[in-house]
Order: structure tokens, then C-alpha cells, then sequence
């Protein structure tokens, strides 16, 4: 596991399986917190390549599109950040893989449901290969002014409202995302705000601890004080206790372990996260709570108090002078989506493309303002609605026979459709059936395409190597005489 920061104003990820809102949320915080470089490198998405446009501020951008890990690790090799967006089916293989290329550094792990067996794995290589796994079933982190992973901290009202385009002073750790976001927001409430935040995710087996990321917190000058949320389930929170009580850590930890109403069930209890389960005594949230208190950590004496402990533990900081608050700072504004902006009534567009056959303005779409049901309701026919959209009215029914008359004489499988054209004329026309195939032929050639292409060559040269001629009860086969026992068969 890293002992310090994990991001910087300069990391670059890789975007494993384009999603495009959460995406540009990146980008629009980037542009927030007054990057210079967007903060994805590159998207993979298997079996695609090219670019995707995006914005970055008022700038749209073209991002590489690759189909591989590999490819794409090795064309932007800066890139030390992995965000997995995959499926829980292929969650793992794509970490993996991703683990294994020596410019990646961290992993981050969406989706939920990936196997326990296969998680394991991940971390076990993690561990060996000095990386960092945040995850499965997890919103990923922030650095605050720095760097977000996907839909972390969500909209961008909320990151402008919890401050997190420029950094505080707290670092924060949780099994939770969604409650990652109200810790952020009450962070930003009662001290200076956030310096980095992580949501480890809530399976049995997280790919980082608790106290993976509060040792690594300890160590980063510009964090002053942690805070941590816990839940019952498992035994997480107990490497925390050890570390407290080892002295491993110097700086305040305010801590809460939430699920401390599991004991008004009868039985035991599953809340929403996989290791979120009531088990033994000492995986209660009381338990853990109670350890933690006893190791050192700062705990309340209820998830309503969390806010207050926090707000004095700050404010403590500051009168001893280990702190000196941030000051404020005024964030750029983020430009609207046109569609968004014309929805909301703030902005309006020019058209750029004027129609005066079709209308779809109104409810239903309109030919020469006949409605889309009327043309449905009325069994309008191909040559009908030709009529409206070129003629712009309704032509006499013989016209609009004669357009779809048109359309079928000309319509034929192939790409060039001259023979089956000038049959087809040549029989209306009158003439005998020989005339007719003929005018067909004759307009064959080497470009022709269709199911009878090449077929006068073929005709030719079936013609030039086999001839026969009936002589009596014998016919003959390229000069070869054969008895022919039944003239019906030649």
C-alpha cells in the first residue's frame, strides 16, 4: 500500500468502458479546480477506436479512444490512475490486467458484485506490486482541487457546495459513498474543508482498509486531522484500533462506526452493503465504537454528535496553531450544456437546418402538414407520402401509382441494377420474351452486380466448350459419340 498521496493536480487516468456523464463530471471539476491538462488521458472501450468528443470548460476536446489495456497504457504512459467502469463479469480480468502494466498505479474498482474469490486475488497482487486497489463496489475518491475519480462527490452544485475545488485539511475514509457525500458536505460545513476523501466500498473484502488510507493520511503533511466512517460487519475498524494503539498514528482521528441500531432486530440484520452484516459481538457497531474510544480515536456518543466532535476537534487544531484555516477562494463557473440551457429558457439557438416537408414540432410529426396518424389511419401508400414530402400535397391516386410503379421497376438486390432494369422495361414496352432478355444481357459487364453477374461470360463459355448435336439415336458431347436410349432427355 502507498504510505502517501495518491493524486495530484497533474494525475492522469485511464477510462475503462466509455461512460460519458461521468466523464465530462471529471472534466467539469478539472476545469473547477483550474487544471491545466484534462485528468483523463484516455478511454478503452474493447472492440472501438478513435476519439470521443468532450468539453473541457468552453474547450471541446477529442479524447483517444483504445481497445485494448495495453495499447492504451502504452501510448500515455502518465497515466497511472485506472478507472473501472466494467461490469462485475469483467471487473476482475480487466483489473488485472490493469494491475499488471507497470505504468498503472492505482485501481478503482465500481462495479459491485465482483467475486470474493477474485477480489482476493487483485488485492494479493496489489500488495505485492506496492499498488493500490480502492474498491469493488465503490464511487472511488477525491483530492479536493486536485483530482476525482467518476461520479465521486456527484453533481457539480454539490462539489462548489462542500468546497472541494480547493484543498482543506481533513482527510476522510468510508466504507460508504453516499455517506462519503454527506460527510463531505458536513466537513466543508465545520472546518476548512476536505483534503482527501475515499470511499473504500462496502464488500467483505475491500481491495484498501480503513487503516490503509488513515496510516497514508498521517503521513501527507497538508492533512491535519481524519475522520473516519464505519459500519458494522467485519473487522476493519480493529487494524485501526492496532494502529492507534501502536502509536502509529499522531494526528486526531474522529471516528463512528454507524449500524449501532442492529440490536433493536430480533435476528440478525443485513444492511446495504455486502460486509454490512450483524454478526458476532465484535463485529457490532457498539464494539467497534467502544475500541476505537478506548485506542485513542475521537468517537461520539451517537452519528448526531459526529458533526459536533468534528467541529471541536478542528477548532482545537486551530487554537494550538497546527492549523492555519484555508482561505476561500472564488471558483470559476462552469459553462451550461446548450440542450440544458434551452430547456431551461435561459438561452436561444438559431436553426442551422430549415424544412418545408416535415415538421416534428409539435406533438406528432408532420408530411406537408399532414399528421404521422393520419397518414397511418388513412393506409397512405409509399407513392402518397412521396407525393407529400417532394410535391409537397397530396397528388390524384393514378400519380401516386405511377411513382410506386417507378420504385418497383427500379428496385432490385444488386448495387447496379441495369440488366433487371432494361428486362423489365423492354417486356412493359411490349416486345417478345427473347427481345426482353436480351436488352438485359447486353447491358451486363464486368461492374454489373447481382445475383446474375458475370453471366454472359459464363453463357459464352459454356456455349464455346460444350456442344452436341442429336445424329439418329446418338448425340455427341464434345465430339465423343453417346448412345441416347431415350431422345426425351436430350
Amino acid at each position: 500500500m502507498a504510505t502517501g498521496q495518491l493524486f495530484s493536480r497533474s494525475t492522469q487516468a485511464l477510462f475503462y468502458n466509455y461512460k460519458q456523464l461521468p466523464i465530462q463530471r471529471m472534466l467539469d471539476f478539472d476545469f473547477l479546480c483550474g487544471r491545466e491538462t484534462p485528468s483523463v488521458a484516455g478511454i478503452i472501450n474493447p472492440g472501438a477506436e478513435g476519439f470521443q468528443k468532450l468539453f473541457f470548460g468552453q474547450e471541446e476536446i477529442a479524447i483517444p479512444v483504445h481497445s485494448a489495456i495495453e495499447a492504451a497504457c502504452a501510448t500515455h504512459p502518465t497515466a497511472d490512475v485506472f478507472i473501472n467502469f466494467a461490469s462485475y463479469r469483467s471487473a476482475a480480468a480487466s483489473s488485472m490486467a490493469a494491475l499488471k502494466q507497470p505504468t498503472i498505479r492505482v485501481v478503482a474498482i465500481i462495479a459491485e458484485g465482483v467475486p470474493e474469490s477474485d477480489t482476493k486475488q487483485l488485492i494479493a497482487y496489489a500488495k505485492a506490486n506496492n499498488k493500490v486497489v480502492i474498491g469493488p463496489a465503490t464511487v472511488g475518491g477525491i483530492q479536493a482541487g486536485a483530482f476525482k475519480i467518476g461520479d465521486t462527490a456527484g453533481t457539480i452544485d454539490n462539489i462548489i457546495q462542500c468546497k472541494l475545488y480547493r484543498p482543506g485539511s481533513v482527510g476522510f475514509v468510508s466504507k460508504s459513498g453516499g455517506m462519503s457525500n454527506e460527510l463531505y458536505n458536513t466537513i466543508a460545513r465545520v472546518t476548512d474543508g476536505l483534503y482527501e476523501g475515499i470511499a473504500i466500498g462496502g464488500d467483505v473484502f475491500p481491495g484498501s482498509t480503513l487503516s490503509d488510507h488513515v496510516l497514508r493520511f498521517n503521513n501527507i503533511p497538508q492533512v491535519k486531522m481524519m475522520v473516519v466512517l464505519g459500519e458494522l460487519g467485519g473487522r476493519d475498524e480493529y487494524s485501526l484500533v492496532e494502529a492507534l494503539k501502536q502509536g502509529k498514528i499522531n494526528k486526531p482521528v474522529v471516528a463512528w462506526v454507524s449500524g449501532t441500531c442492529a440490536r433493536l432486530f430480533k435476528s440478525e440484520v443485513q444492511f446495504g452493503h455486502a460486509g454490512a452484516k450483524s454478526g458476532g459481538e465484535m463485529e457490532s457497531a457498539q464494539a467497534k465504537n467502544e475500541a476505537l474510544r478506548e485506542a485513542g480515536a475521537i468517537v461520539p456518543t451517537s452519528f448526531e454528535a459526529f458533526e459536533g466532535a468534528i467541529k471541536e476537534t478542528f477548532e482545537k487544531l486551530v487554537e494550538q496553531g497546527k492549523t492555519t484555516p484555508v482561505k476561500e477562494i472564488q471558483p470559476p463557473q462552469i459553462p451550461e450544456d446548450l440542450n440544458v440551457a434551452i430547456k431551461s429558457g435561459k438561452v436561444r439557438a438559431p436553426t442551422h437546418i430549415i424544412s418545408t416537408i416535415s415538421d416534428d414540432r409539435g406533438e406528432e410529426p408532420c408530411y406537408a402538414g399532414v399528421p404521422m396518424s393520419s397518414i397511418v389511419e388513412q393506409g397512405y401508400g409509399v407513392g402518397d407520402v412521396i407525393s407529400l414530402l417532394w410535391f409537397k400535397r397530396s397528388l390524384p391516386r393514378y400519380c401516386t401509382q405511377f411513382i410506386e410503379i417507378c420504385i418497383m421497376l427500379c428496385a432490385d438486390h444488386g448495387p447496379c441494377v441495369s440488366g433487371a432494369h432494361n428486362t423489365i422495361v423492354t417486356a412493359r414496352a411490349g416486345k417478345d420474351l427473347v427481345s426482353s432478355l436480351v436488352s438485359g444481357l447486353l447491358t451486363i459487364g464486368p461492374r454489373f452486380g447481382g445475383a446474375i453477374d458475370d453471366a454472359a461470360r459464363y453463357f459464352k463459355d459454356a456455349y464455346d466448350k460444350v456442344r452436341f448435336e442429336i445424329r439418329g439415336w446418338l448425340y455427341v458431347v464434345d465430339n465423343v459419340s453417346v448412345e441416347c436410349k431415350n431422345c426425351k432427355d436430350i
